[in-house]
């Protein structure tokens, strides 16, 4: 329990942060703001476009949605102590490169997207895909200045960067192990 409970410690959030990204607290604030806008409701509404939104793709939405969570989840609990919301890493964090790390280094953006696509599946909403394309963006960089920051903090990121898919494996935009090669 200890070790959960400094998951929430030591973030470094601070005012001045907030004011100057010093951490790294405006990634942060974008990812937040695009999340909470997947609250809003589908707009425009797929009937209008004279389309009747199917079942089964709001059933496969929500799917693929609890997907997501559960592998926001996995991405809680193996991280643990290490834990932070910004894009720079706790002092003395570990690396931590098993359980849903070893596949990708950046599981909690994955999930993130999962749920994302879940809801554009679910609702059939432009302006749902639109906050999906928003968020690869923001993630993106969020997680490039991460790495950097990890780079810097952890030597051995390095050779984890060459063998770990960045955040979708072989998927344009999402895993940049090629460009890192060269």
């Amino acid at each position: 329990m200890t070790d959960w409970k400094q998951a929430f410690t030591g973030w470094g959030l601070s005012w001045d942060g907030w004011f100057n990204n010093r951490r790294g607290e405006w990634w942060f604030m974008a990812q937040l703001a695009l999340i909470t806008f997947h609250l809003l409701p589908a707009w425009p509404k797929p009937w209008i476009f004279g389309i009747c939104w199917p079942h089964a793709a709001q059933l496969m939405g929500l799917i693929t949605l609890a997907t997501g969570l559960g592998l926001a989840v996995q991405g809680f609990l193996t991280l643990g102590p290490s834990l932070s919301p910004l894009p720079d890493p706790k002092p003395g964090a570990d690396l931590v490169t098993t359980g849903v790390y070893a596949r990708c280094r950046h599981p909690l953006y994955r999930a993130v997207l999962v749920c994302s696509l879940g809801v554009v599946i679910a609702l059939g909403s432009m302006l749902h895909l639109l906050l999906l394309l928003l968020l690869i963006t923001v993630l993106r960089g969020k997680a490039r200045r991460e790495e950097r920051a990890l780079l810097r903090e952890l030597p051995s990121y390095a050779d984890y960067m060459k063998t770990t898919a960045a955040i979708v494996a072989h998927c344009p935009g999402l895993d940049w192990r090629r460009l890192e090669a060269s």
